[in-house]
């Protein structure tokens, strides 16, 4: 059975964690019990020697405290839950916490919440989720923004060497661009050439010639950008028949 200081020996380390991240050492200390072998699932068990190790003793109580922070996230995201009945503070693991198990699942989970599957394009969940998924941001971004220009180029007609800021231009051309709506005033028809090729010209092609430190949050507006676009683009396509 797995205690805290084999997954993480130094006590620095631990108290350096966010609270998400304890979190997700707490479920795998939790989850890592066998059946034939003490339960953890109560809060005084669980910051017992028998879960935490053998630490410093001036440090074994704020790591104490920092394990129990993580402990308090799992049960407000439900992967914990207190058992039913007079059950004297103990806790059962819940059926979300059963499937996530782990750091690496944790991790997942929370990329999960904070991008909005249900309003992306089918074509960018496809693209872009996986890599998302794993903490790959710049490959999910340009992945992405690869997916959107695919699209152009197939619902415009281009040929294969029409690509990036030179193809939004001519497929959004305030004039004659097959993808433009002639119907909206010429400024609006500007604006959009522009926020199509701009967004290319920003997070695509940077993405394909050099590697990118992307957070998630930045990757997850990155992404929703992309999205939205390619939004346009079946609805232009759409519109014109194509």
């Amino acid at each position: 059975m797995a205690k805290l200081v084999d997954l993480i020996p130094d006590p620095s380390s631990v108290l350096a964690l966010e609270v998400e991240e304890l979190a997700g050492v707490a479920l795998e200390l939790l989850t890592s019990v066998g059946p034939d072998e003490p339960p953890r699932l109560h809060p005084s068990g669980f910051t017992h020697a028998t879960t935490i190790g053998t630490y410093p003793e001036g440090q074994r109580r704020d790591i104490e405290f920092a394990l129990m922070e993580g402990w308090q996230w799992l049960a407000q995201e439900g992967l914990i839950a207190p058992q039913p009945g007079n059950s004297n503070g103990w806790y059962f693991i819940t059926r979300r916490g059963e499937k996530i198990k782990n750091r690496e699942g944790l991790a997942a989970y929370r990329n999960a919440v904070i991008l909005p599957r249900e309003i992306l394009h089918p074509a960018i969940v496809q693209a872009c989720w996986s890599a998302f998924l794993r903490g790959d941001y710049d490959t999910a971004v340009f992945q992405g923004f690869k997916e959107l220009e695919v699209a152009i180029r197939e619902m415009g007609k281009f040929k294969a060497e029409d690509y990036g800021v030179d193809l939004a231009r001519k497929a959004f051309h305030e004039s004659t661009g097959p993808l433009t709506d002639q119907a909206v005033p010429l400024s609006e028809r500007q604006a959009l050439s522009h926020l199509v090729a701009g967004a290319l010209g920003s997070y695509k092609n940077p993405h394909s010639h050099r590697k990118l430190k992307l957070g998630a949050d930045e990757a997850v507006e990155m992404i929703i950008l992309a999205s939205h676009l390619l939004k346009i683009v079946d609805a232009r396509a759409t519109q014109s028949g194509v």
